[in-house]
C-alpha cells in the first residue's frame, strides 16, 4: 500500500528522468489501487504519460480506482484506440458506473468506441432506475445448464471464466430462467460424471432488477453472500451484484447518512473536489431552516423574561439543559436509525422500542438529576429550590427527548422519508423548545414567580 512519500518520489523521479522501462517494472509490482493513489499526487501533465506506461490489463484495473475527474481527464486525452482498449478490459458494471459520472461529450466518445452489442447492453443498464439493483449489477457471470456433467461444467468455466467478474458462483439456467446455483466448491467435491441438476441448490435467493440497492447491500450482510443474482419479473437471470459493488453502496449510503445527520445535503463528489459554491449550496438550506426554527427558542425565553429577571441564576443552566436534552435525543435516534438501516427495526416494533427507551430514559434521567442536583449545590452554590428545578427539568427533558428520539425515526420512515435527513435537525429544535418550556414552567411553580 502506498502510504509514504518515498514510493511516490521514486515514481516521480523515474518520470522526470524518462526511465520508462524501469517505471513500467516498478508499477507492475504494485496494486492497481495503490497506482491510482499515485495518480492523485503527480502533475496533471504526467497523468496520461503514466497511464500509457501501464500494461493494458493493469491500466484498466487502475482506471476503475481513479476519481471521476481523473477518469474524465484521461478519456479526453485518449485516442479512440486507447479508449477502446480500456473499455474492452472493464467489467460492464464498472463501465456503466463511469458513464454515469461523465458529461455528455465524454459519454458520446465512450459509446462511439464500443461495439454495437456492448453499446446496446450499456443502454439497457442505464435505463434501470437510479439506486436500483439493475443499476449496479454486472452482466458478466458464469451460467451452466442442468444437463451438463461436472466435467463439462469445468470445461465451460475454463473457456469463459477469464472474462467474468466471479466464477465461484455459477448459475444454472433453463430458457434464460434461474433454476439453481452451484459453487466451484460443489463442483470440486463432485464426481466428473455427476449432473449439474443433481448437485445444484434450487432454493436460490435473488432480487428483482428494480429492488433498492440499499436493500440488496443489506442482504449481503444478512446472508454472507459474495454475489447475488438479479432477475426480471419473469425470473430470467439478467445479471449479478457482487460483494464489492455492495460495499460501494454501503459506503455511499453511510456517507450520505453522516452528511444528512450533520444537516448537509449529500454530495456525490469528494470534499477536495467540491467547489466552495457547491459546498455552500449543500450546507445553507438546513442552516437557514435551523436558524429560523431557533426563533421559537428565543420567543420562549422572551415570554419568561419576568421569571429570568426574578431569578437571574436560572439563565446559567439553560445551555446544560438544552445540550443534555439534545444529546439524549440524538443517542436514541442514532441507535434507531442504525437499526432501521440494518432492517433490525420496523414500524411494527415501535411500541417495543418506546417501552425499552422509556425504561432507559428513567434510569438515565434519575442519574442525571441526582448528579445535576449535587453539582448545582456544591459547585454553583445555589439554593436548594433552584437545584431541585434543574434536577426535575433534567429528568423530564431526558424522558421526552428519548421518546422523540426513538419514535420519530420510525414514524418518518413509515411516511416514506429518510430518517437520517429529517430527524436530527428536528430533534435539536424540538428538544430545545420542550426543555425550555419545562424549565420555566417548573421554575414558576416551585419558585412562585
Amino acid at each position: 500500500m502506498v502510504e509514504n512519500f518515498e514510493e511516490i518520489d521514486k515514481i516521480l523521479k523515474l518520470i522526470e528522468e524518462k526511465k520508462f522501462f524501469k517505471l513500467r517494472e516498478a508499477l507492475i509490482e504494485m496494486n492497481p489501487a495503490d497506482i491510482a493513489t499515485i495518480f492523485e499526487e503527480i502533475n496533471q501533465k504526467d497523468i496520461t504519460l503514466l497511464f500509457r506506461v501501464l500494461p493494458k490489463e493493469l491500466a484498466a484495473d487502475t482506471f476503475t480506482y481513479l476519481e471521476s475527474h481523473m477518469q474524465q481527464r484521461l478519456i479526453e486525452a485518449f485516442s479512440d484506440r486507447e479508449l477502446s482498449d480500456v473499455i474492452e478490459e472493464l467489467f460492464m458494471d464498472d463501465t456503466v458506473d463511469i458513464i454515469e459520472e461523465m458529461p455528455a461529450n465524454v459519454v458520446n466518445k465512450i459509446l462511439r468506441n464500443v461495439d454495437p452489442q456492448t453499446r446496446t447492453l450499456i443502454n439497457e443498464l442505464l435505463n434501470y432506475p437510479n439506486d436500483s439493483a439493475g443499476s449496479i449489477m454486472t452482466t458478466e457471470y458464469v451460467s451452466l445448464k442442468g444437463g451438463m456433467t461436472v466435467e463439462e461444467a469445468f470445461a465451460h468455466i475454463r473457456k469463459v471464466g477469464v472474462d467474468k467478474e466471479t466464477i465461484y458462483n455459477c448459475y444454472v439456467i433453463e430458457d434464460r430462467r434461474l433454476v439453481g446455483l452451484v459453487t466451484v466448491k460443489d463442483l470440486l467435491i463432485a464426481r466428473y460424471e455427476d449432473k449439474i441438476e443433481d448437485i445444484m441448490e434450487t432454493n436460490v435467493i435473488s432480487v428483482d432488477t428494480h429492488e433498492d440497492q440499499e436493500v440488496v447491500a443489506n442482504m449481503f450482510n444478512k446472508y454472507d453472500f459474495i454475489a447475488i443474482p438479479v432477475v426480471d419479473r419473469e425470473n430470467r437471470l439478467v445479471g449479478i451484484v457482487t460483494f464489492d459493488d455492495a460495499m460501494d453502496v454501503i459506503n455511499e449510503e453511510t456517507e450520505e447518512d453522516i452528511e444528512a445527520m450533520a444537516a448537509i445535503l449529500p454530495s456525490d463528489k469528494s470534499y477536495m473536489h467540491t467547489g466552495v459554491f457547491a459546498t455552500w449550496k449543500k450546507r445553507i438550506p438546513w442552516l437557514l431552516l435551523l436558524m429560523v426554527s431557533a426563533t421559537f427558542t428565543g420567543k420562549i425565553i422572551t415570554y419568561f423574561e419576568d421569571a429570568l429577571g426574578a431569578y437571574v441564576v436560572l439563565t446559567a443552566f439553560i445551555p446544560m439543559l438544552m445540550d443534555t436534552g439534545g444529546n439524549a435525543g440524538s443517542q436514541s435516534s442514532v441507535t434507531i436509525i442504525r437499526g432501521i438501516s440494518m432492517d433490525e427495526i420496523s414500524f411494527s416494533d415501535i411500541f417495543r422500542v418506546m417501552w425499552k427507551e422509556f425504561r432507559v430514559s428513567i434510569l438515565c434521567g434519575f442519574t442525571l438529576a441526582i448528579a445535576g442536583f449535587i453539582k448545582v449545590i456544591l459547585i454553583d452554590h445555589v439554593e436548594i429550590l433552584v437545584a431541585l428545578v434543574v434536577s426535575i427539568t433534567l429528568c423530564v427533558t431526558v424522558l421526552i427527548a428519548k421518546f422523540i428520539g426513538c419514535s420519530l425515526p420510525i414514524l418518518v420512515k413509515k411516511m416514506g422519508f429518510d430518517p437520517a435527513v429529517m430527524v436530527s435537525p428536528f430533534i435539536t429544535t424540538a428538544v430545545d423548545a420542550v426543555s425550555l418550556l419545562l424549565y420555566f414552567n417548573i421554575a414558576s411553580a416551585l419558585l412562585n414567580i
